[in-house]
């Protein structure tokens, strides 16, 4: 199922997970440290943005697209609360019942 939202206010769940997209993005394009997986997290950052303000929200892709930010973003600290944002945001959409 996807969701279809209009670029002004709309669906909670969208507007969290525009607002989680943009933090978490923000804070990476802060962080002076380098690291090998940099480069992935930017990438599907860009994807769950297109997604977000796109106005389709897929489940499944939404979900994927966490996992490897996480994956890539794990050990780094400073990013720990703009990850858990995200992630409570994605829950939103991957919770039992939603996406069916």
């Amino acid at each position: 199922m996807r969701e279809r939202e209009g670029n002004g206010g709309g669906d909670p769940k969208v507007v969290a997970l525009r607002s989680a997209v943009s933090r978490l993005r923000r804070e990476l394009a802060a962080h002076p440290r380098e690291f090998a997986e940099r480069g992935i997290a930017e990438e599907e950052l860009a994807a769950l943005g297109a997604m977000a303000f796109g106005g389709t929200a897929e489940p499944a892709r939404l979900l994927r697209s966490l996992l490897a930010v996480a994956g890539a973003l794990g050990s780094v600290s400073a990013l720990a609360a703009p990850l858990a944002a995200l992630r409570e945001a994605v829950r939103a959409f991957t919770e039992t019942g939603q996406g069916r």
